[in-house]
């Protein structure tokens, strides 16, 4: 049996292929980079997370239901307004109308509620307005009580807003200059668009508004990481508007009303009361209120053989 040459053998060896080796340095460079770009995407996703989902941070719809049987007592009546493109309207509210004999019997309430509950949390204070003898029409934004089921936001509600005046001005018949704008909460900024919208409204009520939503988000965990005054939009702007709002202001500082909101009605201009609430009062004072519809709504508005 022959050998197998020696050269033979060498050359065999010589052409078989070696290991690769990879590089420690750039190994380590590709995980970094990998790591690197799973953070980031990992954090946009956070962002965008955060700019879908903020209203939530600062709105907190309740839905009801049903209606309840009478406001404080008061008889009201059940409104649907407001319809989409299939026909159906997409709010709902209550119409709750002022005894004949009532003082401002001519005049009217447009109530914008704040981003708490629903309007069912807000039937002290309706019910108060009703023993004043006013009309007061009152609603819930979209995602609230009884309207369409869809999440709130700033623009829903802004939309909304400018629905319930064209029903109460439109719908109603009422005339601007008998319509007092009410807003709670979130809903005080809402009225006070509304108010620059429409300058011949006779008066503006903000009741315990919200004037800075951006702290309040700032302080919620859910934004620990996030730059929220990049991304927040949810800011329902009070405080600059009523700077030059020239319409009548009562602004009622609540118990636990903030310092940027005792600021903000330093700031506003004129003409303008201010009041605050006490801890145990779940609604404004009903001599405030009166005096302030005395002074401010037309006095065609007012009747005079009603008692004060």
């Amino acid at each position: 049996m022959p050998r197998p040459h020696p050269k033979a053998s060498r050359r065999r060896s010589e052409a078989s292929p070696q290991p690769e080796t990879v590089d420690p340095v750039w190994l380590a460079k590709a995980i970094g980079v990998t790591l690197a770009l799973a953070f980031v995407c990992g954090y946009l996703a956070l962002c965008f997370l955060f700019y879908q989902g903020q209203w939530q941070i600062v709105l907190h719809p309740a839905r009801t239901a049903t209606a309840p049987a009478s406001i404080e007592g008061a008889a009201f009546e059940a409104v649907h307004f407001a319809p989409g493109s299939d026909a159906i309207p997409k709010l709902t509210g209550w119409w709750i109308p002022a005894v004949p004999q009532g003082r401002f019997h001519e005049a009217t309430v447009l109530f914008l509620p704040a981003g708490d509950g629903s309007l069912a949390d807000s039937t002290p204070t309706l019910g108060l307005l009703h023993t004043l003898g006013i009309n007061v029409f009152a609603f819930d934004y979209r995602g609230y009580g009884q309207s369409a089921k869809v999440h709130p936001s700033q623009q829903r509600m802004t939309e909304d807003a400018d629905s319930a005046w064209q029903y109460l001005t439109q719908s109603r018949g009422v005339p601007p200059e008998r319509i007092v704008l009410y807003g709670t909460g979130v809903g005080a900024s809402l009225a006070t668009r509304l108010a620059q919208s429409h300058a011949t409204v006779s008066a503006l009520i903000l009741d315990a508004p919200n004037a800075d939503l951006m702290d309040t988000v700032r302080r919620d965990s859910r934004s620990r990481f996030i730059p929220v005054g990049m991304l927040f939009h949810e800011d329902f702007p009070m405080a600059k508007p009523l700077e030059t709002l020239r319409t009548p202001k009562l602004l009622i500082a609540g118990p636990e009303s903030s310092g940027q909101m005792k600021t903000a009605f330093r700031s506003a201009a004129g003409p303008k009361v201010t009041a605050e609430t006490g801890t145990s009062e779940k609604t404004p004072d009903a001599e405030v209120l009166v005096h302030f519809f005395d002074r401010y709504l037309p006095q065609s508005a007012i009747s005079a053989t009603a008692a004060r």
